[in-house]
């Protein structure tokens, strides 16, 4: 008898809602989006990560379709095992995240002097690596 696959990613996920940042009136978050990563930009407002951004979450819904109109809401999951689009500097198992491009992570850089007061500002723990398109990590 092998060992059971297991869909970690659907263990205690732990969800937020969030206001979308808006450049020009345009909100940064689409329906193409759900599932990247994203960021905190202002107060209780998200947008897509950027490069050496701190990773807030997933993007895992948004109120309504770009088709709609109306304030939309991101439900962003902060917590939990989820898979996230990766960038260079490819992420490997064991090491922590921050923001790549266009809502992707990448592996956290060492310690320097850009991370603010009180430490480096990577998140999470990579569990599994999908070659160059995705990885698993732990929201911790």
């Amino acid at each position: 008898m092998g060992i059971r696959e297991q869909n970690l990613e659907t263990i205690a996920p732990m969800l937020a809602a969030f206001k979308i940042s808006q450049t020009g009136g345009i909100d940064d978050l689409k329906d193409a989006d759900i599932g990247k990563a994203v960021m905190l930009n202002a107060n209780y407002t998200v947008g897509p990560c950027l490069s050496g951004s701190q990773l807030l979450g997933k993007l895992v819904a948004l109120t309504l379709t770009d088709a709609d109109t109306g304030k939309r809401t991101a439900t962003i999951q902060i917590g939990g095992i989820c898979r996230l689009p990766i960038s260079s500097a490819y992420p490997t198992i064991g090491n922590r995240l921050i923001g790549g491009t266009s809502g992707t992570v990448r592996q956290a850089s060492v310690l320097t002097g850009y991370d603010p007061v009180g430490g480096n500002i990577a998140r999470g723990t990579v569990l599994a690596v999908n070659g160059t398109a995705d990885c698993i990590a732990l929201l911790n």
